[in-house]
């Protein structure tokens, strides 16, 4: 029940529309109770007036009245309970999407390098729809049939001793089964849940990775593995559904007997003319509300259980502790003449897995510091530590002498502009990627196109700046989306430039494009490359090789191209390749 108590506390804010609902559906199954207990009355009446010779109808006039007038208000109250339902669901909708949306956005970086997105979605979805449900079922049915159930055990109580008794007897036995029932399901549920999140996962990986997916010709074993997956989910339903009916069976077994029990009762009070014709009504249908109460009883529990594991993984990522804080209101400056320090800064994404060690270094203003290495030597590591997607392990970052520990991350954030290896779009338009973060300027925006080396093919697309790129700029070529991050990280304008192998995934050509725009980037600016090919750093002032997570030299291309090391060996086999492909063409 901890997930229910968790459901009611984060709903708070909508607690008073709950409580309105509650009273009007309080008072639809108050008015809904006055009919069948006026219906014995009713037909009494109408055999008295049968056999009388002066007929009054006065009586049975108000009787009439009075059930119609109930049904017109219950009829009224259930309307207006239903919508004012449909307002809880929409806004719960609402309040849960941003609560877990709000949660996303405030967890630590490696929290996404361990989770699947797809997998992410199901849980928020699967969330939201057990909560919502469970929050109009509360409202909606738990407590009208909460109420029905004991007010037809009093009236059964206030007319025959053994009938209220019998009623009373059932609901412990009733509740007993169910809740060994839902019990086992929910168990079971837990673990159908499990498969599904990394079924829903896969596919989104599949659908991300189609062309991966259709050039190496495996849509037979993804398929295979989805189909698998449902087999098993199948399969743990269909002992879910056998063990359901059972216990079902078993449920309406006893009930059934123990209404039949009260049937002989109440047949037997008749003739004993204990009880009349119109009593037997009343009874009769107060026995079968006693049935649908007990009935709705264990659809509740069922539900309670699907809400405690359908929002499991849902409380699991509200629960995790916050990394950041983005609504955090900072002061962002603009920095003039950036210093980065790094001392004796240590990191490692696992215990036993350390990345950098005890690296000490200073990153001056204007200058263009290329990082150089072998891969896993911690250059994207580096980076990362910079943007402040983690923290170090040990050690300090200084940004012009202030310890990044004392620094907002949006403070930071905004002083640093990105272009990444991957090619980081959203799937709108060319516009508002390239002002992505910031407010939209057409004239700025083209300008910025231009710097890039991108208005030229932008100004020629449909729609130009309006163009949709489709999700992740699919519907551009790779030279094109690169340009179009230059041209985000132009229109930022930020002090500070991070480039993480801008052109490494580029043929010669896009990547002499990219290159021109990229020198339009790097003026007057501290910037840091992460590269292999070392075209993409001849302009570097500074060299920083990394080797066996630490700094192994630090200097100028030049100086360092004529020293043993890894510089000048990665260096060489460049250049050597280089030789080759000119020999074999003839050209060298």
């Amino acid at each position: 029940m901890k997930n229910i108590l968790k459901i009611l506390k984060i709903s708070k804010p909508l607690h008073g529309l709950m409580l309105l609902i509650v009273f009007i559906v309080i008072l639809a199954t108050l008015f809904e109770i006055v009919t069948p207990l006026l219906s014995g009355r009713i037909l009494d009446e109408v055999v008295r007036l049968a056999g009388a010779e002066n007929r009054e109808f006065g009586v049975l006039a108000s009787l009439l009245g009075t059930s119609f007038a109930a049904t017109v208000f219950y009829l009224l109250a259930r309307s207006i309970g239903q919508r004012l339902g449909d307002e809880l669901a929409g806004r719960l909708r609402k309040f849960l999407t941003e609560m877990f949306y709000d949660k996303t956005l405030r967890l630590p970086q490696a929290y996404f390098d361990s989770e699947i997105s797809g997998k992410l979605v199901n849980q928020l979805n699967r969330g939201i729809i057990t909560i919502q449900q469970f929050v109009n079922m509360s409202t909606n049915f738990i407590i009208p049939t909460l109420l029905q159930a004991i007010i037809v055990i009093a009236i059964l109580f206030s007319y025959n001793l053994a009938l209220g008794l019998l009623m009373i007897v059932i609901l412990p036995i009733y509740m007993f089964i169910t809740s060994i029932s839902t019990r086992r399901w929910g168990t079971k549920e837990v673990e159908k849940n499990a498969i599904e999140d990394a079924t829903r996962g896969r596919i989104q990986e599949v659908v991300t990775n189609i062309k991966l997916v259709k050039g190496f010709t495996s849509e037979i074993q993804e398929y295979a593995l989805v189909s698998g997956n449902l087999v098993r989910i199948n399969g743990i339903f269909r002992k879910q559904s056998i063990e359901f009916h059972l216990f079902d069976f078993l449920r309406e077994f006893i009930l059934n007997m123990i209404l039949f029990g009260t049937s002989l009762i109440i047949f037997y009070n008749t003739l004993e003319g204990i009880i009349t014709v119109g009593s037997v009504i009343v009874l009769m249908q107060l026995v079968e509300r006693a049935r649908a109460s007990l009935f709705g009883m264990s659809f509740i529990l069922t539900q309670v259980q699907a809400a405690e594991s359908g929002s499991k993984e849902f409380f699991e990522i509200l629960d995790l502790p916050n990394a950041e804080n983005y609504r955090q209101k900072t002061k962002v400056e603009r920095i003039k003449n950036p210093e980065i320090r790094f001392e004796n800064v240590s990191f490692a994404y696992d215990v036993d897995r350390p990345v950098i060690n005890d690296i000490s270094l200073t990153l001056h203003k204007n200058e263009m510091v290329a990082l150089v290495g072998p891969s896993g030597a911690g250059k994207s590591t580096i980076a990362n530590l910079l943007l402040k997607l983690y923290n170090p392990t040990s050690g300090d970052i200084l940004l012009n002498g202030k310890k990044y520990s004392k620094l907002g991350t949006r403070f930071i954030r905004e002083n640093i502009a990105l272009v990444f290896q991957e090619n980081e779009l959203f799937s709108s338009t060319i516009k508002e990627n390239v002002a992505y973060g910031s407010t939209i300027d057409e004239k700025k925006i083209i300008s910025a196109l231009k710097k890039a080396n991108a208005w030229t093919f932008v100004k020629q697309l449909p729609d130009g700046i309006d163009t949709e790129v489709g999700e992740r700029g699919i519907k551009l070529s790779g030279g094109q989306r690169q340009r179009i991050q230059v041209a985000r990280a132009i229109y930022k304008d930020a002090p500070i430039l991070i480039l993480d192998e801008a052109t490494s995934s580029l043929d010669a050509k896009s990547e002499n494009d990219v290159s021109e725009a990229i020198n339009n980037l790097v003026k007057n600016r501290l910037v840091i490359v992460i590269a292999h090919r070392f075209s993409t750093i001849q302009n570097a002032t500074k060299v920083v090789v990394l080797n066996g997570q630490k700094i192994e030299a630090v200097g100028s291309p030049k100086d360092l191209s004529t020293k043993p090391g890894i510089y000048s060996e990665l260096l060489k086999y460049q250049i050597e390749g280089n030789k080759k492909l000119l020999k074999k063409f003839e050209l060298y």
